[in-house]
């Protein structure tokens, strides 16, 4: 079978969840398929929308350029280009994780083609012009204030604010709720043009059904996979001060400065492991914010995902997944579970999913920094029970163990075939 797989960004270039899982499905099934990996770059030195093509690894690569194009949807120069590849390639089926910095056109040429189309769901990038329900507060009040719907007007005001001229008799606010209202009926006809979605949490697919009307039956519910061959408990250097670590990008999303915050006032004898690529002037004000705790505060840079049990979990005693958005379904929170590290999260979205309190981790109330700081020495001041909470591992199946991506990729694979057998597309 040839899949062509969509994606917004691919490692190493982009590292996030949506990335590191497309990569590990794409290592997987082209141990017996045919695939093309559709994505993006960013060269400032070139036209937005070239495509550029490259082979390698068991995998054919085309990098659409994105340098520029940040808030666009629909692009009619990639819709073009698109079109004009697919002929060439003929993929049988396509499989996309994420549209962000390439074009809804996509899924229109798909379909004048008769190619067949699941789409994971990574976030609320359909339903939300911004992806994630947090508000941009132009007006410096109640940063990232969580939103819980999307309307035009609130949109036009909460979040796009930031690009109109503050003349309080301009139409800017008519304007942008006007482009978000065009934007969303674009979005929302993508529901009607695809074959099938794939929720990574149950959280996701609910919302998914409950706000934004995708049919049932048209939704299905399956946990990511893991390439779990690297993901194995590691022996743990002795230490009597409790390490935490926080895993991931440096955004205000992820809520990092909400967990330097809450390490602040931690007693006893504690760490604060940061890992992640840096990113300038976030990162700095990071580094000046984890400056005024008392305990120390490390930040470790970035780490190869391969390496992650001996570079990451072997140096850490618990997780913190602190983000301030409704994360779907965290990787980093199965990623610990395999590896036998308790998780401290939040009791929100697809977090909680995977996480129950004094089970297998800790939860928190969702943004508050004094809950977080209450889970975090509960752990300092018993590290037996959060070695055996750790111990419980996932609790989604009955051995503990996190779903391999090697029988996650074969329910993919029955997934591409029925939608080939429904759509009544060529032979494999």
């Amino acid at each position: 079978m040839h899949i062509l797989k969509i994606i917004h960004g691919y490692p190493p270039n982009y590292n996030a969840g949506s990335e590191v899982y497309s990569q590990s499905i794409v290592d997987e099934l082209k141990k017996t398929n045919k695939i093309t990996v559709l994505t993006r770059e960013e060269n400032e030195y070139i036209p937005d929308f070239n495509f550029r093509k490259e082979s390698g690894d068991g995998a054919d690569f085309v990098f659409v350029n994105m340098a520029r194009g940040k808030d666009g949807y629909n692009h009619a120069a990639i819709n073009k280009r698109f079109a004009e590849l697919i002929k060439e390639i003929k993929p049988d089926v396509a499989h996309i994780g994420h549209l962000n910095h390439l074009s809804t056109g996509i899924v229109d040429e798909l379909n004048k083609q008769n190619i067949p189309i699941l789409f994971t769901l990574h976030d609320f990038w359909l339903m939300c012009p911004r992806g994630q329900f947090l508000q941009r507060n132009f007006d410096g009040e109640n940063l990232y204030k969580l939103c819980d719907r999307q309307e035009d007007s609130k949109c036009a005001e909460s979040c796009y604010r930031m690009y109109q001229s503050g003349i309080e008799s301009s139409n800017d606010s008519k304007h942008w709720a006007e482009w978000v209202n065009q934007r969303m009926k674009i979005t929302k006809e993508v529901i009607d043009k695809v074959d099938c979605f794939h929720a990574p949490s149950k959280y996701l697919m609910n919302r998914f059904i409950d706000d934004f009307n995708v049919p049932k039956e048209k939704i299905f519910y399956l946990d990511y996979g893991f390439p779990t061959h690297y993901l194995k408990p590691e022996i743990h250097s002795e230490s009597d001060t409790f390490t935490f670590g926080y895993i991931g990008t440096h955004i205000a999303a992820k809520g990092v400065n909400l967990l330097i915050e809450a390490f602040k006032g931690i007693k006893g004898k504690a760490k604060l492991k940061i890992f992640g690529r840096e990113l300038g002037q976030s990162t700095k004000a990071l580094k000046k914010l984890a400056a005024e705790c008392s305990n120390p505060v490390e930040f470790c840079g970035e780490y190869i995902n391969h390496n992650l049990a001996k570079d990451v979990f072997s140096k850490v005693h618990a997780i913190v997944v602190p983000s301030i958005w409704g994360e779907n379904s965290p990787l980093v929170i199965h990623e610990a579970q395999s590896c036998h590290i308790p998780v401290i999260t939040a009791d929100f979205g697809g977090m909680k999913e995977y996480v129950q309190n004094n089970v297998n981790g800790l939860l928190f109330q969702h943004r508050n920094v004094n809950s977080l700081r209450e889970k975090l020495q509960f752990a300092v001041n018993h590290p037996a029970k959060m070695k055996l909470l750790g111990e419980k591992g996932y609790l989604h199946s009955e051995n503990g163990e996190i779903p391999n991506i090697i029988e996650h990729c074969q329910e993919l694979y029955q997934k591409y075939n029925y939608l080939l057998e429904s759509k009544n597309a060529k032979p494999i």
